[in-house]
């Protein structure tokens, strides 16, 4: 139910929200003010009731200064007297109390001379004050004091002496309550109309305020959505587009790896091969022959093709050295770790250089592509260190976190300036980062002049084999 209320408009959500509270705030407000009225018209009819008393009453009962009881001819001429005034149509019943709850007079005869309890409202009037209700009445209480209607208009209202001004009575009237009734049920209904109407309006004006505001925000949520929507398009695009270029990236990682692997057999089966066989079939003879004939050739001759031999035999050597470094080993079916260890044993036996390897103490799992990226920036890196920082006390750490590889490759070097190494466009440094990068990982470096020289790798472990492709490559 809840959620329903929610979906719909907010002019509509107005409509069933405020009409309850305009509907009850309009009788609430009728209400009030028939109660403003019922108490102001029982003000003045209790004011009316004290002044019928004091003009034909109080005269009358000043004898009760002198005396404790009305004589019966004296009843008499008192309901003689109240018959002749006006107010004896709307006067319903009359008493007459002394303060120790004695009927003196009444005009239900039967009650004369009974006592009986006395109200506070009574008490009120016996020290000098006027009070006025409308009082609902049991069956009992009917019959106890001799009012058969069950609705009437009471009234509270003292008799003073008029030397001392002291109270030596009380007199209770009764009144029919159809003029306060006309009068409240006029007002409430006047206020209803009047207030009803002005709510109306009021209500009619929120509401196409309202309304205009929710069609704005309607109209503004549905251009929203259309360009969360397309927004929502984009970003699936260019998820798929970059997935796409991580891919293409990927192959063109293998393919490049490929092809290294294609020149290194390449050079070593083609130029080495050539020039082994040139010294070995070739020179070597020569320098064999020349030695034994008995005619050798001329000493700057022989200087000569010694020279050349040890020209080819150096070119030779870079040859194999160019070939190791380009081939890549057999890493495929290797742990991570085991693949660090593999880059720093090679590093080891072609330098010489003893480097500190930390490795986790369980296997790490991770594609062949991840294993080409650690292992090529690792050879790279160690190259570099080799080079530069001039065998310096090199760490490295290899760890895992959050499925992600750290690669981390620290050394005690001279340290550098990045930023001239950027202008002189080495690109050892920008292969690794774009190599790290293009997998999806973060390639950061930490160098100081004169304090070592830190790289620090985060790549995701992805688990997706990529034998296929490497199969596809080499097809």
């Amino acid at each position: 139910m809840k959620s329903s209320f929610r979906r719909l408009s907010l002019s509509k959500q107005f409509l069933i929200v405020s009409f309850p509270v305009i509907l009850l705030g309009s009788l609430a407000i009728g209400w009030w003010i028939g109660n403003q009225v019922k108490e102001s018209v029982l003000h003045r009819m209790g004011s009316v009731g004290a002044l019928f008393v004091d003009s034909y009453i109080a005269p009358q009962m000043q004898i009760l200064s002198k005396q404790t009881e009305l004589s019966p001819e004296q009843i008499a001429d008192l309901n003689k007297d109240i018959k002749q005034t006006m107010l004896d149509q709307k006067i319903v019943s009359l008493k007459i109390w002394n303060k120790q709850g004695r009927v003196l007079f009444s005009t239900e005869p039967s009650v004369i001379g009974k006592t009986l309890q006395v109200e506070k409202a009574l008490m009120d009037a016996f020290d000098g004050k006027i009070s006025s209700e409308i009082d609902i009445r049991t069956a009992a209480e009917q019959l106890e004091h001799g009012q058969p209607m069950p609705r009437l208009i009471e009234t509270y209202t003292p008799i003073h002496e008029n030397r001392s001004g002291r109270v030596i009575a009380a007199a209770e009237l009764y009144q029919q309550p159809d003029e306060i009734d006309r009068l409240v049920n006029a007002a409430q209904l006047n206020s209803w109309t009047w207030v009803g109407s002005i709510m109306s309006l009021m209500y009619l004006l929120l509401f196409m305020l309202v309304r205009r505001g929710s069609k704005t925000i309607l109209d503004q949520q549905e251009e929203l959505n259309k360009k969360i929507s397309e927004l929502t398009n984009l970003n699936e695009q260019n998820t798929q587009l970059q997935e796409r270029v991580i891919k293409a990236a990927e192959r063109a990682s293998l393919v490049n790896e490929n092809f290294l692997q294609r020149v290194s057999t390449d050079i070593h089966d083609g130029p080495g091969q050539d020039l082994g066989f040139a010294l070995m079939k070739n020179l070597d003879d020569v320098l064999l022959k020349n030695k034994s004939t008995a005619n050798p050739l001329p000493a700057e001759w022989s200087n000569g093709l010694k020279q050349t031999k040890a020209a080819i035999e150096s070119a030779m050597k870079d040859l194999r050295a160019m070939s190791a470094n380009i081939e890549l080993p057999d890493i495929a079916l290797l742990s991570v770790d085991a693949v660090a260890q593999r880059a720093v044993r090679d590093f080891n036996i072609k330098t010489g250089v003893v480097l500190h390897l930390e490795v986790p103490n369980q296997q790490v799992q991770a594609s062949f592509r991840d294993k080409i990226a650690i292992y090529r920036v690792l050879q790279e890196s160690l190259a570099n260190v080799y080079r530069h920082a001039h065998n310096a006390a090199c760490h490295v750490i290899l760890k895992t976190r959050a499925n992600s590889l750290i690669l981390e490759i620290s050394d005690k070097g001279p340290g550098f300036d990045p930023q001239a190494a950027m202008k002189k466009k080495r690109l050892g440094l920008v292969g690794m980062r774009q190599r790290i990068e293009v997998l999806g990982g973060s390639f950061q470096l930490i160098t100081t002049l004169g304090a070592g020289t830190t790289i620090l790798v985060t790549l995701p472990i992805t688990d997706n084999n990529l034998d296929n492709d490497t199969e596809d490559s080499n097809d």
